[in-house]
């Protein structure tokens, strides 16, 4: 059996596991990323997982995910928030192969999730989709014909960075403007609330939990549309932890994007929630490392 290492890398946790050649997770297990530690770090952990894997069997490719502006060619960083120091300009494919003589590819998170999701999740068998991850910040993804769109200079669909209402997206949008929110509304410290508590006491009827969700959602609807109106996506798929309250925001979600697309549009515009959650990196990993080889997904 062919065995593939596939790495997830994110700002708290690295997420990693073995891949069997049809793309089934053999095993799975993860790791604080440290971010604080810098690219350095981040780089020496993820050569001693393959070193650990190695020592059980062979491995037959590496497969990265991880936050961050990427150069599929590369297989590096080429710009990073301040979030993880140093960590533009780190060479995670040059040093693995240098390494342990067996390719590697590397993929931006964000587009790993969405190639999961379109290859075997919520986006299945559609012609073109569009992935969220809407959580620290909003992250975006756009696939066509089966493959990532990565723009001309490999940063497509950064569409956290858009302008809106005198700020930005992922500002306005993100999950981490809900806590925020209620812990002024009800002036309480931040730590006091989280979107776990919110969601529960919305679910409730508290109504500042309410209405802090529904400003969330209707500047996610803003955005999608928005985004709509350029790509034209079959599918819309939302990821992210925030993103497992379906039952509760989906609803909220399709109400504002039909309140800001011409209906045209909106009715041939379908909300999906990501189906992979936590493994999408991996996953979505291990379809870019097979597509960048000339391999089949099966």
């Amino acid at each position: 059996m062919k065995r593939y290492v596939s790495i997830d890398i994110g700002g708290t946790a690295i997420k990693y596991g073995v891949l069997s050649g049809d793309g089934e997770l053999v095993c799975r297990s993860e790791m604080r990323t440290e971010s604080y530690r810098g690219g350095a770090s981040i780089l020496s952990k993820a050569v001693g997982i393959v070193e650990r894997y190695r020592e059980t069997g062979a491995v037959d490719g590496i497969c990265i995910s991880t936050a961050g502006m990427v150069d599929t060619e590369k297989g590096e960083i080429f710009h990073s928030a301040p979030l993880i120091p140093g960590y533009a300009g780190t060479r995670f494919k040059e040093t693995m192969e240098n390494r342990f003589n067996v390719p590697c590819e590397v993929e931006n998170d964000v587009n790993c999730a969405g190639l999961a999701e379109s290859v075997s999740g919520a986006s299945k068998g559609s012609m073109s989709s569009l992935m969220l991850t809407v959580g620290t910040g909003i992250g975006g993804c756009a696939i066509i014909d089966g493959k990532v769109f990565h723009g001309f200079s490999n940063s497509a669909c950064e569409v956290g960075y858009m302008h809106m209402a005198g700020s930005d997206f992922q500002t306005l949008g993100a999950a981490s403007i809900l806590s925020r929110k209620v812990a002024e509304w009800k002036n309480e410290p931040n730590g006091n609330w989280n979107g776990r508590r919110i969601f529960k006491e919305a679910k409730k009827g508290d109504g500042l939990c309410v209405r802090a969700i529904d400003e969330m959602t209707d500047v996610l609807g803003l955005g999608i549309a928005n985004i709509c109106y350029v790509l034209n996506p079959e599918v819309v798929v939302l990821g992210g932890g925030i993103m497992t309250q379906e039952e509760y925001l989906r609803e909220r979600v399709e109400n504002s994007v039909e309140k800001y697309l011409i209906p045209s549009i909106a009715s041939r515009t379908r909300i999906a929630f990501a189906k992979h959650k936590n493994n999408a990196g991996m996953l979505g990993a291990f379809y870019h490392f097979m597509q960048r080889q000339g391999n089949e997904i099966c």
